[in-house]
């Protein structure tokens, strides 16, 4: 049976679900190999508006597989393996929507994970935790995905500590946008995945292309032409008639 399962709907939802239950879902090298062939694959594809990421079994994701130091380096290495970084960079980077929804334990390069995701939802007996140091070691490579997740003074103790903190902590630190009990967990992603079909495919892509520069490049200001192009695009303009008409727009799946 696959480590990874990939589910993608008539609407365009991929839900890809970590599949290691007995391992917490840890991440190993073949793992690691699946979530990047995916992630890569999902991303070209056009029919697919949204991505959600979960765990199987008890727990989202207790990180890199230590037992085989799969990937704890964080990057491809000079065998070709690929690193929780390099799956978390193009996770990151990925023009579609994507959605971690966490419960039980999400630490370490599973913590990553979720941090590179746009949304992040949990249920309240989630907990988190960067232990790396406990192992000797500073998760370099995975360091911009925490920052860009959370509070920097909420880093300066967890990640220093390695100590483990609640949903509640994590919500209060920015990490998580929602906490729902898991009766109501479905029915709020739901409402997220439909906010998600009602946006522009190309606006949502081209704005989150902008606020990832922008926030690597503070005080730039977009180029004028660009910004005219978007405004102006066909995509612009079938939203402007949709809002005119009270319809929803043609990107709207029908099934």
């Amino acid at each position: 049976m696959s480590k990874l399962i990939i589910d993608v709907d008539a609407r365009g939802i991929a839900r890809l679900t970590l599949s290691r239950p007995e391992k917490g879902n840890a991440v190993d090298t073949e793992l690691l190999h699946l979530l990047a062939a995916a992630l890569q694959r999902l991303r070209d594809d056009r029919t697919v508006r949204v991505m959600v990421l979960r765990g199987e079994g008890r727990h989202f994701c207790t990180g890199a597989d230590v037992s085989g130091a799969a990937g704890i380096g964080g990057d491809r290495d000079d065998t070709g393996r690929v690193g929780i970084a390099e799956v978390c960079g193009v996770l990151n980077a990925s023009p579609k929507p994507t959605i971690a929804v966490i419960h039980g334990a999400c630490l370490g390069g599973g913590l990553a994970l979720a941090a590179s995701c746009d949304v992040r939802l949990a249920t309240p007996d989630a907990f988190f935790a960067i232990p790396e140091v406990r192992l000797g070691f500073a998760p370099l490579s995975l360091m911009p995905f925490f920052l860009a997740a959370c509070e920097p003074r909420f880093l300066r103790r967890y990640l220093l500590s390695g100590e483990r903190f609640d949903a509640t902590r994590a919500a209060a630190a920015g990490l998580l946008h929602d906490i729902r009990d898991a009766a109501d967990l479905d029915a709020a992603l739901a409402d997220l995945l439909e906010a998600f079909l009602l946006a522009g495919p190309s606006a949502v892509a081209a704005a989150k292309a902008a606020l990832l520069d922008l926030a690597a490049n503070p005080g730039k200001l977009p180029d004028p032409a660009e910004a005219e192009a978007v405004v102006t695009s066909d995509e612009a303009r079938e939203g402007l008639a949709s809002f005119r008409e009270k319809r929803r727009p043609n990107w709207y799946p029908s099934s």
